[in-house]
């Protein structure tokens, strides 16, 4: 599934394509994705201009002159094709602007999902409620998961993948991270120490912005917008990596646990 870095991989490819753009054609190929289309999708949004793009946790969002904000998640197998030469069967939402360019949204899944809201009612539009705060955001601070993780008894590795703590994460990055901070990926939440706390939130943000350099992670279907695939899996110490060697020596270990499988080193993590 594309998590934050694709997701702002792809805000960032499609910005500079749709940024300040008028939409002229507007048109769905079928009802739905994994819910229905907004059924005035094209009404409102066929000669609006785009005035801004932006993301939220695994979300990416497409502000309009009209005050409606096109929200966008790429499920399990979604991506944005830019300029495609031709069509292809599972490109179900397509978007012209006035420049000539065309975007296809791409979803051979039908995981993914496309809502139409009133701008100012963005941050009230049910996945967004409650979410925690945007890790590479001021708000993501290790006092902060201090004060949110006491007490809890299941483990950080959960922990970072439940969204009301942190929004955005998901499974590979947090299993690069608590390796990056060095950190036992079974500790129990609320009793990390103040100074693991200090490693981790530097070390998901570093994980994070590599990612985003790297233009994220070509697992399964994701592409970048451009149609490049992304090459941060080329850096993983840990993701994937099960019975290989860590930098240490020691091998890297798998274990399931909330239906996810993580990664990690016992001789590196052991904080």
């Amino acid at each position: 599934m594309p998590e934050l870095p694709e997701v702002e991989t792809t805000v960032r490819g499609l910005r500079p394509v749709l940024e300040g753009q008028v939409l002229t054609r507007v048109e769905t190929r079928r009802d739905d994705l994994r819910r229905a289309f907004p059924p005035d999708l094209r009404q409102r949004l066929t000669g609006a201009r785009a005035t801004s793009l932006g993301r939220r946790a695994k979300y990416g969002l497409i502000e309009t002159d009209r005050g409606d904000s096109l929200i966008f998640h790429l499920g399990m197998s979604g991506r944005w094709r830019v300029d495609p030469a031709e069509l292809l069967p599972h490109d179900h939402l397509i978007i012209e602007t006035g420049e000539g360019r065309r975007l296809a949204l791409n979803d051979p899944r039908r995981f993914g999902s496309v809502d139409l809201v009133p701008t100012t009612t963005v941050a009230d539009f049910a996945a967004f409620r409650m979410l925690g705060p945007e890790p590479l955001g001021p708000d993501f601070t290790p006092d902060r998961l201090r004060r949110v993780l006491a007490g809890r008894r299941f483990s950080i590795k959960l922990a970072l993948l439940d969204q009301r703590i942190v929004a955005g994460l998901g499974n590979i990055y947090v299993c690069e991270a608590l390796y990056d901070a060095r950190i036992d990926p079974h500790t129990p939440a609320g009793a990390l120490k103040a100074a693991a706390l200090e490693r981790l939130v530097p070390a998901v943000q570093l994980v994070l912005d590599a990612a985003i350099e790297a233009g994220g992670s070509s697992l399964r279907d994701y592409a970048r917008p451009d149609g490049e695939l992304g090459y941060f899996s080329k850096q993983f110490a840990v993701y994937g990596r099960a019975g290989e060697p860590c930098a240490c020596g020691s091998m890297v270990e798998r274990y399931a646990e909330g239906g996810r499988s993580t990664f990690w080193c016992p001789r590196c993590q052991r904080s």
